[in-house]
């Protein structure tokens, strides 16, 4: 069963940033050729991770607001003592505790099964960042 794997790069802009990026795994997808199969979503991080969800604006605003409620960026976390990479970021990675990191398709004629109001996004939980990677494997025939 071929395999394809490549990258989508991206910047993100805000401390806790909601991306959606369907059409770039569709675009992704479709110049593989594959017929039938799936497509794998992977975060290469541990404070950015992915998820199936509805695209719509205020829902989008929404879903920032629970987060940012969920685990306050101010609470007193050991992590924020000595940060490893000198970013007090242990809020983001309590949140991501409450996320995937992946996130599996499946395809059919060439077209994702997504539902008619799911959207693929790329969650921040850490930002801003010059780049942030998400990994595609699309296996199929």
């Amino acid at each position: 069963m071929p395999f394809h794997v490549t990258t989508i790069s991206r910047q993100t802009d805000k401390p806790i940033d909601i991306i959606d990026i369907t059409a770039e795994v569709r675009s992704a997808l479709e110049k593989t050729g594959l017929r039938q199969g799936t497509v794998t979503v992977l975060s290469r991080h541990t404070t950015a991770c992915v998820n199936i969800n509805e695209q719509e604006p205020r829902l989008v605003q929404d879903m920032v607001t629970f987060l940012k409620r969920l685990v306050p960026r101010d609470g007193d976390y050991l992590h924020n003592l000595e940060p490893i990479d000198g970013r007090d970021n242990a809020h983001s990675h309590l949140l991501g505790l409450f996320m995937s990191s992946t996130e599996t398709i499946p395809f059919a004629e060439g077209h994702m099964l997504l539902g008619e109001w799911q959207s693929i996004f790329l969650i921040e939980l850490d930002g801003p960042r010059k780049e942030r990677q998400v990994l595609l494997q699309i296996q199929g025939e």
